[in-house]
């Protein structure tokens, strides 16, 4: 049996094309949705995810408010410009790009800001209403995790699903979104991390498993019971000298061998990175649906 190999590019396409619908009829309404865009120094890998973000909301009809400031800036700056944003009536969204330079203070800035606007979901008010069943921004990796499954056809209402990982970003939020009593929940969920004594244990007894540890080859194909869904989160750069980079991406799993035992497997790239911007996008079009609602 050889997997299915989920297209992380097509899925997202399908989700950005209702969501350029959706804009279109919030502009008709007279509501264009607006994110605010953040960037703190020059670090070409933020650059490079900053631009591609700004491509992808004018793709789909999202005014994009860039703002770069030098490695220099301070936390007063910083703080400062957040403020503004959140105060701007035509901003649904901020993106606040990470890593900051060391000399910043990353949690003050994320708390810094409206809840309302915060479309990477990473404010404790958002990760509470999650936890709790409020409403709320989701995280936009988990979110499109969750997502890429359902448009799949994976069945996640009563599934065992193992989540390798525990961090703020992936792990967490995602363990509590397959948890929810809600579409794209009601899953059993195992959380696995670097001090679990035997994770082959717990992801030889999964329908899915999700892998997010940043760890390369971590998850091996005798960890894998035949016919199980793998999600690869992971990202990591290795030496390869045929590339003009000099380096490619893998994941978090053994793609060869785990795809000719599994049923469906993401590939690295190309796989759940292309649902992350997406789901930002999504985020941030909610955020204007409920500009449009209070008129």
């Amino acid at each position: 049996m050889s997997a299915t190999v989920l297209d992380g590019k097509a899925i997202a396409a399908e989700i950005r094309a209702e969501l350029k619908t959706a804009v279109s009829a919030l502009i008709n309404q007279g509501v264009t949705p607006g994110l605010g865009v953040i960037l703190v120094g020059e670090d070409p890998a933020s650059v490079s995810y900053v631009t591609a973000k700004e491509r992808a909301c004018a793709e789909i009809g999202i005014y994009s408010d860039d703002n770069r400031i030098p490695g220099t800036a301070t936390q007063d700056d910083l703080l400062a410009l957040i403020g503004k944003l959140n105060g701007a009536a035509e901003i649904d969204g901020i993106l606040l790009q990470l890593p900051l330079p060391d000399h910043l203070d990353e949690s003050a800035a994320l708390l810094a800001i409206d809840p309302g606007k915060d479309v990477d979901g990473l404010h404790p008010v958002n990760a509470g209403n999650l936890l709790t069943g409020r409403d709320a921004f989701f995280p936009c990796t988990p979110h499109g995790v969750v997502q890429m499954l359902t448009r799949s056809g994976v069945a996640i209402e009563g599934a065992d699903i193992v989540v390798v990982g525990r961090s703020d970003l992936v792990g967490k939020p995602l363990a509590n979104l397959l948890i929810r009593k809600a579409p794209g929940g009601n899953a059993t969920v195992t959380v696995c991390h670097s001090r679990s004594r035997d994770i082959a244990r717990h992801t030889r007894a999964a329908d899915i498993v999700v892998v997010a540890a940043g760890q390369r080859d971590l998850v091996t194909a005798d960890m894998i019971r035949e016919g199980a869904v793998v999600i690869d989160v992971g990202v990591n750069r290795i030496p390869d000298e045929s590339r003009k980079s000099g380096f490619r991406l893998v994941g978090d799993v053994d793609f060869d061998a785990i795809k000719e035992k599994a049923s469906m497997i993401t590939p690295v790239p190309g796989g759940v990175g292309p649902m992350t911007i997406t789901m930002l996008l999504y985020n941030t079009v909610e955020s204007a649906r409920r500009r449009a609602a209070r008129g």
